[in-house]
């Protein structure tokens, strides 16, 4: 029985080929026949055959890579391609000679439905009269199945466009004379449903059943209750559409089983991308109804309801949930069905955040004009709130926050006129032990604890403490002009506060490493440190710090008054204790241009200890003198301009610096040049040289520090004054004058390389003068010869005065002897 049932098999195949290959002419011209009365416009075909195979037991009409013209008069462009179409029928219909197409297979493929701008379509390709059909062959269309075919659809009137990909998709026909009914199934991916501006379910893979029916006589579409499932949700469409005139809606879409993933599907891919992370759990509803007119002036009315009960929302990162999540919401277009009369409602939203329950209420209304309006109230935990909201300014975040807040305003006219009271801000938020790491300052903020009082558009502030690295700070005051600040571009922060702190550390404060943006700029100041202050803020400041510290500069009980306005620091009095003494100082630091920071002050030193000053400010950056080789206390006016650029690195060449300084109590210990000076003194005595009092004027200008005479008057035996002047340059040049006198008891002798000193018959002392030239580590003492013709010019006028006098009968004065000495020498002292 099995063979002959085999044989019988095979027999009754061998027979069906040879019928479908006797017969396979006759049937594809009868169907490029039949197919040429249905369509009217061009269809390109490659290939076409008949098989028994590719969709066995059926018989098929095989067209390779078909290409149909869309109905435009003179366009090129494609209504649909494919790889393969399959148009089938059955064995019995060659036998009986009359062939009935009942299924259609695409695969492969593309289908691009257009509505252009004048409102014509693209897809008017079928003839309507077909009373001239074939008996012998034609089309009763059962049923479609669509295999990885993408349906491309674009109105241009309405500024749509949708993109479908049907993966496998059956839809079964049922045409009678008016109606066609079709059932489809399958699944398909959105590619892309965009509105406007606006672009939906983008990427997202839908399962589709559906069932509708189309009446071509009265042009509607009933859409029985179909259902659409997204991301595990199921949506239930049902409703009618019309297209006799203007497409006519009349939808209500029912969700089940949705969550917070799939109603951000449904919404704006700009929105909905940014939680498309958020987890929900619980029972979470929405449903919505769209009725009207769809035309390129009018839309339909849209109203959705959805919300929650008892549900929990999430982000897979975070650890923490809102639980016990309750609220209501609603969206309306409004009365005119445009953005303007759009209303968003959230009302009732209650839930628990890490044990401590919340509540409050959001509108948002007119989406062309927005207006928001919101209420919050309960305790949140900072570190989850930010885990949340993903903010890429904020890293991390811990401690608590107790809120009571409210906010209403209309944005566009905050926008246009912030500081006119566009927006009603109420409550206050307290901080308790908050810490934030923020992405532009690797330093944290730890211990933030306050009080913050909202009134419109400003903030008062009540003891709100904290750190910020090691520096620590209190504010209590007035924060101007809080809202604007934080919501809109180009505005600026105005704080009216007292400031204390009881210790600063401006190393840290100060460190390159705070502007990460000069860093990724490869920007790197050679100081290491990095000085900016941004035009949005603004302060007055009565400021009060214990200690505060800048390399080796330790200060202590700094007290005064602070204003930034536009980038410039101003200040009437500041004062400190530092080195020993006391420092006061007024001026401005005018920091518009970034790399020319202008610094202009007047100071005021008062006692301060002179080593301790020179090892505080590095020795000024020279060697010449350093701590070690001075002692005394320092009293000193000074006006000066300085010039930094944003590293803090000084304009030396910019500086000018008006000082009044003087000196008591002073030591110049182990200086080399006084060593020098030991044919006059003794090395012991050079050594430590004391002198009571030093008083003089200094100007620093073009990178020159300059030096008036002044007489220091010394425990030297040898030289009790000794006066100096000359300039000092940054570079290490020196060019100093010296002048001495010389007591009888250690004038050189006449043998000596100085040359012979006239005799001294009165009490007076002869003066020696030298110059001092060259680099700290390389200069020499020389006998100064200009100096010496000026004071013997100088002696002749006076000689011939005092002959004058003599001979009036005035009695002459005792003159001041000179040492001559070779012209040009060198001294050349041992150490």
């Amino acid at each position: 029985m099995l063979f002959y049932s085999a044989a019988i098999f095979f027999a009754a195949v061998g027979v069906a080929l040879a019928v479908v290959f006797a017969y396979q002419d006759k049937i594809i011209n009868l169907f490029v026949a039949e197919a040429n009365k249905h369509i009217k416009t061009k269809v390109e075909v490659e290939k076409i055959s008949l098989s028994l195979w590719d969709k066995f037991p059926q018989v098929a009409v095989a067209l390779d890579k078909v290409n149909v013209i869309e109905s435009v008069p003179e366009s090129t462009k494609s209504l649909a391609r494919a790889q393969k179409l399959y148009f089938t029928f059955s064995l019995w219909d060659i036998v009986r000679g009359k062939y009935n197409v009942k299924q259609l297979f695409m695969e492969n493929g593309e289908v691009h439905v257009r509505v252009l701008p004048t409102g014509k379509v693209n897809y008017d390709v079928l003839v309507t009269d077909t009373t001239a059909a074939s008996e012998d062959f034609a089309f009763n269309l059962e049923k479609i199945s669509l295999n990885e075919v993408e349906v491309r659809y674009t109105d241009e009137i309405l500024k749509q466009s949708h993109q479908v990909k049907a993966h496998q998709m059956a839809a079964a026909l049922a045409i009678q004379n008016e109606t066609i009914a079709i059932e489809a199934e399958g699944k398909a991916t959105v590619n892309t449903i965009r509105i406007s501006s606006g672009e939906y379910f983008k990427g997202k893979a839908v399962d589709v059943q559906t069932a509708l029916t189309v009446n071509r006589q009265s042009k509607t579409i009933l859409l029985q209750p179909s259902v659409i499932k997204v991301e595990g949700a199921a949506y239930e469409l049902g409703g009618s559409i019309g297209y006799a005139g203007p497409t006519t809606l009349d939808l209500k879409l029912n969700g089940k089983n949705t969550s917070i993933q799939s109603m951000l599907s449904l919404l704006p891919q700009s929105i909905s991308k940014e939680f498309s992370q958020y987890r929900s759990d619980g029972d979470i509803y929405f449903n919505g109804a769209v009725k009207g007119k769809v035309t390129a002036r009018d839309n339909p009315e849209i109203t959705v309801n959805f919300g929650c009960r008892n549900a929990s929302f999430y982000h897979p990162d975070v650890k923490q949930r809102v639980e016990k999540l309750n609220f209501a919401g609603s969206f309306t277009n409004g009365k005119q069905h445009n953005a303007a009369t759009s209303r968003l409602e959230l009302k009732n939203i209650t839930g628990v955040l890490s044990g401590h329950p919340f509540s409050g209420n959001l509108t948002y209304s007119n989406f062309e004009n927005p207006t928001i309006a919101f209420d919050a109230k309960g305790k949140l935990d900072v570190g989850y709130v930010l885990g949340l909201a993903k903010l890429e300014e904020v890293r991390s975040g811990s401690g608590i926050a107790d809120v009571r807040i409210a906010f209403s305003g209309n944005f566009n006219e905050f926008k246009a006129r912030p500081g006119n009271s566009t927006v009603h801000t109420s409550g206050d938020v307290t901080l308790h032990n908050v810490s934030l790491a923020l992405q532009d300052l690797p330093l944290p903020l730890t211990n933030l604890n306050g009080n913050f009082m909202f009134k419109k558009n400003d903030v008062a502030v009540s003891d709100f403490s904290g750190k910020l690295g090691e520096s620590d700070f209190v504010l209590n005051g007035m924060f101007r002009n809080v809202m604007a600040w934080l919501l809109l571009n180009k505005q600026r922060l105005l704080v009216e506060a007292d400031f204390r702190s009881n210790y600063m550390n401006f190393d840290q404060l100060l460190s390159q490493e705070q502007n990460t943006a000069a860093s990724a700029r490869k920007e790197v100041s050679t100081s290491g440190y990095k000085f900016v202050i941004s035009p949005a803020i603004a302060f007055d400041l009565t400021a009060s710090i214990g200690k505060m510290k800048f390399r080796r500069f330790q200060g202590e009980q700094v007290k005064g008054e602070v204003t930034l306005r536009n980038q410039v620091v101003s200040s009437p009095n500041i004062s400190f204790n530092t080195i020993g003494g006391s420092f006061a100082v007024r001026g401005t630091l005018d920091a518009r241009s970034r790399e020319h920071i202008k610094v202009s002050t007047a100071s005021r030193l008062d006692n301060m200890n002179v080593e301790s000053l020179f090892y505080v400010f590095e020795n000024f950056g020279q060697d010449f003198i350093v701590d070690r080789n001075l002692r005394g206390n320092l009293t000193a006016d000074i006006v000066s301009e300085v010039y930094f650029d944003s590293g803090l690195n000084p304009k030396t060449d910019l500086l000018q610096a008006e000082i009044a300084a003087t000196v008591r109590n002073g030591q110049l210990i182990n200086f080399a040049p006084m060593q020098k000076m030991s044919a006059f003194v003794k090395r012991s005595e050079l050594a430590n040289m004391h002198f009571a009092e030093l008083h003089n004027n200094f100007w620093i200008q073009q990178r020159t520090i300059y030096i008036p005479e002044m007489d220091i008057r010394s425990n030297l035996s040898a030289m009790p004054v000794v006066s100096v002047s000359g300039m000092h340059t940054f570079d290490q040049d020196m060019d100093y004058k010296i002048k001495l006198p010389l007591l009888k008891s250690r004038r050189p002798d006449k043998d000596s390389v100085y040359g012979v000193v006239a005799d001294d018959t009165d009490a007076g002392n002869s003066m020696l003068y030298l110059t001092l030239k060259g680099k700290e580590n390389n200069f020499k003492v020389a006998y100064d010869n200009e100096r010496v013709r000026e004071k013997i010019r100088d002696d002749l006028k006076q000689e011939k005065q005092e002959l004058r006098d003599l001979l009036r009968g005035k009695k002459p004065q005792k003159k001041e002897k000179k040492v001559e000495l070779q012209e040009d020498e060198y001294f050349d002292f041992d150490n």
